[in-house]
């Protein structure tokens, strides 16, 4: 048995059973259509981050995992579990309409600043629980 094609007899190396949170990423990421440096442009990561992720070399912290699924367009349980709504199959994409297209990038917008958003409101609540 070939160590690079197999895991065990019955899983193999690379698949939705195996994949890795690196591996999600990237998928997610080519789906959109993404570089990675695009990607740590729209994140405010420096490449290496990206890089360090997609190859499994260091993980994102939270609020850069909940910023990745906005921005990529997938759920944040996909992609650090596998699990839930994630990558389209390429039969199940839109057929090109711009119109959708555009309003997936508003709804990865949206998530985006909804995850900033919520950032700032810990960091405000914080402050006021420090004064009371």
């Amino acid at each position: 048995m070939n160590v690079a094609t197999t895991i065990s007899n019955d899983t193999p190396y690379y698949g939705d059973e195996a994949a890795t949170l690196g591996d999600r990423i990237v998928a997610a990421r080519e789906a959109v259509g993404y570089s990675q440096k695009k990607l740590a442009s729209r994140l405010g990561v420096k490449l290496k981050t990206v890089q360090g992720w997609e190859e499994d070399r260091t993980e994102p912290r939270a609020n850069k995992a909940q910023m990745i699924s906005g921005i990529l367009g997938v759920s944040l349980v996909w992609l650090l579990s596998g699990e839930g709504e994630g990558v389209l199959e390429p039969a199940d994409t839109p057929s090109g309409s711009e119109d959708i297209q555009g309003i997936l990038d508003e709804i990865r917008t949206l998530r985006t600043d909804m995850a900033q958003t919520t950032r700032r409101l810990s960091t405000v609540e914080k402050r006021l629980r420090a004064r009371l």
